[in-house]
């Protein structure tokens, strides 16, 4: 569905106030240095009861760098269920069509394809924007944190420029969409540890975050090892990139061919960590990518005694959320995916899938008709 679009021609064409016209948009068939215009479209939202409501969100007419995008595909994160139930638009990992620019608009133009992910904006003055770190701006404007009318669980969407990344041909919007947030956490916490090819790369979990590691890691021709509970996921494993594979359950004593250089963390609970630490090499990089409200418990001794290292890491920096759509372009990095209709009962069954642990590996909602 596209956009409703209402335009004010009452400066244009002398109409009388009460005048209403209302158009579709299709194109670039309209001059935002000269009509004022009313954006409409459909959004799906969270509520107290955790049920997903269809809405309507309404935006201004566009300035500066504004851009309206026309949503073709959008990703399910697990963090889409953390505030399902708050009163806010769902969706973070968007995909769609440029419909329209606003006058200060550079690179962007109508038709081009476009995605985004969690960071809407940024100051771009701090110390932390102006050394390529803007996910750390104490003003940045985030998923969950800001701009609660519109997501990417919608029909539409207005965002800055800056904060929208081209789509290269060579991936479509399905796969481009789960990208926008998974493929670019775990690329970044790649980076984050300035991971080598010569590196062995451990990741625990093989989900939605962990099925694009594996492959991210393997392509930049590291040795790359996966931890699972049960063998179920060996096979695909293998397949996507992995040298090594390990099931866990029930497992007391983990035996590795070589200790890891760094160790992802890519499942919805921190792991036994008894079990892991033994089978990291002096100066190991652990990072922890799952989401928990709860404390960081992690025996102490082994940390100091081998010089490990835990490092944070979010969403990517926009410099390394480019490299990383040009890097899975490049070596054809596309996340295994189900899909879904993007109604409010296509949401809810694909949450319900999410959190019963069905999908595989990345939920994409579609609009209808797609």
């Amino acid at each position: 569905m596209d956009p409703i679009v209402s335009f004010d021609f009452l400066q244009l064409f002398h109409f009388p106030p009460f005048s209403s016209h209302r158009v579709r948009v299709t194109g670039s068939s309209f001059d935002l240095n000269t009509a004022k215009m009313t954006i409409e479209f459909t959004v799906f939202k969270g509520s107290e009861d955790g049920t997903i409501k269809q809405s309507k969100t309404s935006k201004p007419d566009l300035k500066d760098n504004d851009v309206l995008v026309h949503v073709t595909a959008s990703g399910l994160c697990g963090t889409d269920e953390h505030y399902r139930n708050a009163d806010m638009v769902l969706g973070h990992e968007g995909v769609g069509r440029v419909k329209a620019v606003g006058p200060t608009v550079k690179d962007l133009k109508v038709g081009d394809r476009v995605g985004w992910g969690y960071e809407h904006s940024s100051c771009g003055r701090c110390q932390q924007c102006l050394r390529g770190s803007e996910t750390y701006c104490p003003s940045r404007a985030m998923y969950g944190e800001a701009d609660f009318d519109q997501g990417s669980f919608a029909s539409a969407a207005v965002w800055k420029e800056d904060f929208l990344f081209k789509i290269p041909d060579s991936l479509s919007d399905e796969a481009a969409a789960p990208l926008m947030c998974g493929g670019a956490t775990v690329f970044n916490a790649l980076r984050v540890h300035d991971t080598q090819p010569t590196d062995r790369v451990g990741i625990i979990g093989m989900g939605g975050l962990g099925h694009l590691a594996i492959q991210f890691a393997a392509k930049m021709g590291c040795d790359v090892v996966v931890f699972s509970g049960t063998d179920s996921k060996r096979e695909e494993a293998l397949q996507l990139g992995a040298k090594e594979f390990y099931a866990t359950k029930g497992v007391k004593e983990l035996k590795i061919r070589q200790p890891l250089d760094q160790l992802l963390v890519t499942t919805s609970a921190q792991p036994d960590w008894n079990q892991y630490l033994p089978v990291l090499a002096p100066g190991a990089c652990i990072v922890p990518l799952s989401i928990s409200a709860g404390d960081l418990s992690i025996p102490y001794m082994p940390i100091l005694l081998n010089g490990l290292r835990i490092q944070g890491s979010i969403v990517a920096p926009r410099y390394t959320h480019r490299q990383m759509i040009a890097f899975a372009a490049l070596h054809g990095i596309h996340p295994i995916i189900e899909k879904f209709p993007m109604t409010a009962d296509g949401i809810t069954k694909a949450m319900h899938e999410l959190d019963e642990g069905h999908v595989r590996y990345r939920a994409v909602l579609l609009p209808q008709g797609a």
